[in-house]
């Protein structure tokens, strides 16, 4: 059975973000409700911490925690820009 988390992150501009972690022994993904939007995002690896993304060549969300901390970027094929510096409540 998937192992199923609920966070809720209070973020800086006072926004908060709802975060679902769903975790299953194919793999980790979050589901995150930001600005009245449902954003789906998929484990990643990373050298630290836990980064969610879309597989994509396009532009998409990445969400990268460590501990309590996260942050939300927009990521274009340029790179990777911070939206919201949040930390879990």
């Amino acid at each position: 059975a998937p192992e199923v988390r609920n966070a809720i992150y209070a973020c800086d501009r006072g926004v908060q973000v709802l975060a679902t972690y769903v975790h299953t022994p194919e793999g980790s993904l979050v589901v995150l409700m930001v600005d009245g939007r449902q954003v789906t995002l998929i484990r990643e690896e990373a050298a630290s911490g836990a980064r969610y993304g879309w597989p994509s060549d396009g532009s998409s969300y990445v969400w990268w925690t460590k501990g309590p901390e996260a942050t939300l970027y927009w990521k274009t094929p340029e790179g990777e820009s911070p939206i919201l510096t949040c930390k879990a409540g």
